[in-house]
């Protein structure tokens, strides 16, 4: 005989990076373990140093970190504390980004451009990620970009359940605020029994948030509109679409997204929007200014979902079956 057998059975162990660390607890509490301590601080001239508390050679490690703002130093974190488990030994990595930054810069738009999303990919490939996990990708070509298993998880069922629960289905009508939203807007109505309006943009190539709305595709009179979107950013577009639904001669707009980035004068416009409920989930942690005085915003959490695809993977489950009913 050649060779040493053992008897050891897999083990799971969970890590967090700094930027949202109320999600990675609910996370882990839905897989009822703990999250790895840590040991992460900056240096006085930005460097970030990681060391983990415990061993993890031989475990299946799951890093949780959402690329919230200052984007830059959570990405780079991210990257130092995958290097981290791959040089412990770990036997694998699975990076979890709920919030997966730079997705809109998925393509070249102009000449001499980046294609950032494919950048950030490769990052984590050589830092030593086997495996990325995510939540609503801005394009779903972004996940060919890594050079191994994407889990893609959807927001869908979470988001449209609770609309489903608070507005009459005969008076519902799902709108998308651009054409890049019309497949994942039809979903939306299959889920709900609800006919689809779309709002025609045109956005101005030259100054970024700027965008010009300009007609109204679809029945939206005397509605209840949900206008549906991956994230919101500044709240330019969306504000901008749902005024044009109000335009047209809808009842009522509720504003749904996956991501609540919410940055630069996202506070203002959407505390002085006519929309009646913004409603998000935390794979973004809510701004400090909007998170106590803004009774309008609705924040639902991501983490069972998140901890359902983490338990197929360790399991050699199936993550798929978690979506088969969409």
């Amino acid at each position: 005989m050649t060779g040493i057998k053992t008897t050891g059975e897999k083990k799971l162990m969970f890590f967090s990076g700094r930027a949202h660390p109320e999600l990675a607890e609910e996370v882990a509490h839905q897989l009822g373990v703990g999250v790895v301590p840590t040991k992460a601080f900056d240096f006085a001239n930005g460097e970030i140093y990681v060391r983990y508390q415990e061993s993890a050679r031989g475990a299946d490690c799951f890093l949780i970190q959402s690329h919230t703002a200052p984007i830059n130093k959570w990405i780079m974190e991210q990257l130092i504390m995958i290097d981290a488990l791959k040089r412990a030994s770990a036997r694998s990595i699975t990076v979890i980004v709920p919030f997966y930054g730079y997705a809109r810069q998925d393509k070249k738009h102009r000449g001499r451009e980046p294609i950032s999303a494919r950048l950030i990919a490769d990052m984590m490939k050589t830092a030593g990620a086997d495996r990325l996990l995510t939540v609503d990708l801005h394009t779903d070509q972004i996940q060919g970009f890594f050079d191994g298993p994407v889990d893609h998880l959807f927001a869908l069922p979470l988001l449209a359940d609770y609309v489903g629960r608070k507005v009459e289905r005969e008076k519902l009508t799902v709108v998308s605020p651009d054409a890049g939203r019309v497949r994942v807007a039809d979903r939306w109505c299959d889920r709900l029994g609800a006919p689809l309006a779309i709002v025609h943009k045109r956005r101005d190539k030259d100054v970024a948030n700027q965008v010009t709305v300009h007609e109204v595709v679809g029945e939206v009179k005397g509605r209840v509109c949900v206008l549906v979107d991956d994230m919101i950013d500044t709240g330019g577009t969306i504000c901008a679409a749902a005024d044009a639904l109000f335009a047209h001669g809808a009842e009522d707009v509720i504003v749904t997204a996956t991501h609540g980035v919410l940055s630069g004068p996202a506070a203002d416009r959407l505390k002085n929007s006519r929309v009646s409920e913004f409603v998000f989930t935390n794979t973004l942690p809510t701004p400090g200014e909007l998170s106590g005085d803004l009774d309008k915003i609705s924040v639902l959490s991501i983490a069972p979902t998140i901890a359902s695809a983490v338990r197929e993977v360790f399991e050699d489950g199936s993550v798929t079956s978690l979506f088969d009913e969409q």
